[in-house]
């Protein structure tokens, strides 16, 4: 393995940086990130910590899913009252096993009228045109290429803040 770059260099990066920085008093983003990767899921909750938003985090989308009400259990009362008013963006990777990023965005698209409205982003690390424009289609506000960046996130935080006001 090389020891010279990629996702580890720029993780400990990212976290002498917020060791270093303060947090904002923007109004609070509340994003439920879903990705199966650990490092991928870690690298995009600090980033997004960085950007002053509160992070929950689930490795794959049933997870989700039941974090938003949504499971097989029979929770979608409780669930819904007390996190989908506190969600105000979904970020999924795109490939996971089981039930894909694309799968999900489609459940909480079309099945709940709580969450339709709540943003949802894509994130892959390959760039497949047709597979953005399914994504996109389907209701996906944004898609973006792995492996996400701080000034991907603060694009995003803004243009989401932005969206809200």
């Amino acid at each position: 393995m090389n020891s010279s770059g990629g996702s580890c260099s720029s993780l400990m990066d990212v976290v002498a940086y917020d060791h270093h920085h303060g947090h904002g008093h923007d109004e609070e983003l509340h994003v439920l990130a879903v990705d199966d990767n650990l490092i991928d899921r870690k690298l995009v909750e600090r980033l997004l910590k960085i950007s002053s938003c509160k992070v929950t985090t689930a490795e794959n989308a049933i997870r989700a899913l039941e974090y938003l009400g949504l499971g097989d259990q029979n929770q979608h009362i409780d669930a819904l009252t007390c996190n989908v008013m506190k969600v105000n963006l979904i970020i999924t990777d795109y490939c996971m096993p089981g039930m894909t990023g694309f799968e999900l965005l489609k459940k909480v698209k079309q099945e709940s009228s709580n969450l339709r409205e709540v943003p949802v982003v894509i994130m892959s690390s390959e760039n497949i045109p047709t597979r953005i424009n399914k994504c996109l289609a389907s209701g996906a506000q944004m898609f973006m290429q792995k492996p996400l960046k701080l000034s991907d996130v603060e694009k995003l935080k803004c243009h989401f803040m932005n969206c809200r006001s």
